[in-house]
């Protein structure tokens, strides 16, 4: 799969370290990536750095846990699916 742009999309893709991580770099897979990127365009509208490379060093850990919860349900859901993930991070 490539981009409008045909930017190749590599197979695995950054994840955001926490403080106090590791240096070890976290990586996830092309398809993990791209589902929640799918959910990411449906609610914040497409930015194809994130999958292509050079944008923020990848979703964080709790964006990927937000938009693949929220990719569980009905396309429709996923906004406020994903916002209730977020709020509830926020909580935690």
């Amino acid at each position: 799969m490539t981009t409008e742009t045909e930017t190749p999309i590599p197979d695995m893709h950054p994840v955001q370290r926490p403080h106090g991580h590791p240096a070890k770099p976290l990586l996830v897979s092309k398809e993990i990536a791209l589902a929640a990127y799918e959910v990411y365009c449906h609610v914040f509208g497409p930015q194809e750095a994130l999958i292509t490379g050079g944008c923020r060093g990848g979703f964080g850990i709790g964006e990927l846990v937000a938009f693949l919860y929220a990719k569980s349900f009905p396309k429709d859901q996923w906004r406020a699916r994903a916002n209730e993930e977020f709020a509830a991070m926020q909580n935690f």
